[in-house]
């Protein structure tokens, strides 16, 4: 049966783009199908775990040319402004989507991914072959399809996946400043309704990212009077905003962000990054799990094309076991840790808890983080 690609990758995110690269190098034909143009900014915290880097060395993808900065320090602080700081276990780097995104699409082309600007309306499954549809009137077949379309997108409705039937109350907001904040701290600090991300990324270029619930956002008139009046009640984002520069015309906004339990495999799909699960930002490590997801796909698919995996059903069964393995419990941590620092009284109890005993918080952030990333870092159960 001929197929225009063995692997066709819906979204050209980190997830799509790594998963392209790594399984072009092995000789996989892929096709990527991305709705946007390249450079393009995106809602996202931009801070990435280390864990993430012997991974991206063995594809030959070094972030380092892209004058990242080297994070080591967490802060977190209360609407009231009391903090507690602890030391990143493996520590981080700071990018932008705009730089790293654009960066590993190149990379993709050089290894001989066929990139298409293009959106997918529909994916059909019959006699062991997908048929994917594009807003152009195009079509493409392909063995093999893995979804890294982001959080939430039209197709995920064309696909009936439970999430996406529940409206959810989350909204993100980011933008870039200029301002004086240190490079080595990724901080996160608190506000009725919501939190704030602080980090450096490239060229000394601070990200404020921030989550708010839309309720809380729907009474003010506009992003700024909400930063000024709701925002600003946090002593340290009052000071932030008061000496920044805004690098943006105006911040960039995404709505309707849900936390619920997706499933890694739907209608045959892989799901990779955001589309098979969005870790809470109180984590801060969306991008490494979606660069460790594209590893963990692109390894058993390569298995799979190999007869290593001998058929799709165990390549589905064996994918929902990894991905559950490796993530499954930062998820259920980051759901648990957003609901307590909603409650006021239990936030200010858990902080006390982690100021005298600051051993504790290192231990909390590895809940949510994983081991450097080697070829030999994960294993597969065929039988």
């Amino acid at each position: 049966m001929l197929h225009d690609a063995d692997v066709l990758i819906i979204g050209g995110g980190l997830a799509g783009l790594t998963a392209g690269i790594h399984l072009s190098q092995e000789n996989v034909r892929v096709i990527l199908i991305e709705k946007h143009t390249y450079p393009q900014h995106k809602v996202c915290g931009e801070y990435v775990s280390n864990e993430v880097l012997p991974y991206l060395q063995q594809l030959g993808i070094t972030v380092d040319e892209l004058n990242p900065s080297r994070i080591e320090r967490f802060l977190f602080s209360t609407v009231a402004g009391k903090t507690i700081e602890s030391e990143l276990p493996l520590g981080g780097f700071g990018l932008s989507r705009y730089k790293l995104d654009d960066f590993l699409y190149k990379q993709a082309l050089v290894a001989g991914v066929s990139v298409i600007q293009s959106q997918v309306t529909d994916v059909q499954f019959d006699k062991d072959q997908f048929t994917i549809y594009t807003s152009e009137g195009r079509t493409y077949r392909s063995k093999l399809v893995i979804g890294a379309y982001g959080k939430r997108s039209s197709l995920d409705k064309r696909l009936q996946r439970n999430f996406i039937l529940n409206d959810s109350p989350w909204m993100g907001v980011k933008a870039h400043y200029k301002a004086d904040f240190p490079d080595d701290l990724v901080s996160l600090h608190n506000f009725e309704g919501g939190y704030c991300g602080l980090s450096q990324v490239e060229d000394g270029i601070v990200n404020a990212c921030y989550l708010t619930n839309y309720r809380s956002f729907k009474t003010y008139k506009n992003i700024d009077t909400f930063q000024q009046q709701v925002m600003s009640q946090n002593p340290f984002l009052k000071d932030f905003f008061a000496r920044a520069t805004p690098l943006f015309e105006k911040p960039l906004t995404i709505s309707q962000i849900s936390f619920a339990k997706k499933q890694p495999v739907e209608n045959h799909i892989l799901m990779c990054g955001d589309t098979a699960g969005v870790i809470h930002p109180l984590c801060g490590n969306g991008m490494a799990m979606a660069i460790h997801s594209a590893k963990i796909v692109s390894e058993l698919i390569i298995a799979y094309f190999k007869s290593q995996v001998p058929d799709r059903q165990l390549l589905e069964n064996e994918y929902t076991r990894l991905w559950n393995h490796f993530f499954k419990k930062r998820l259920t941590t980051g759901r648990l840790v957003q609901s307590l620092l909603q409650r006021p009284f239990i936030a200010s109890l858990l902080l006390r808890s982690l100021q005298l005993t600051p051993a504790l918080m290192p231990l909390l952030i590895k809940q949510t983080h994983g081991q450097p990333l080697t070829a030999s870092s994960i294993s597969f159960e065929t039988r």
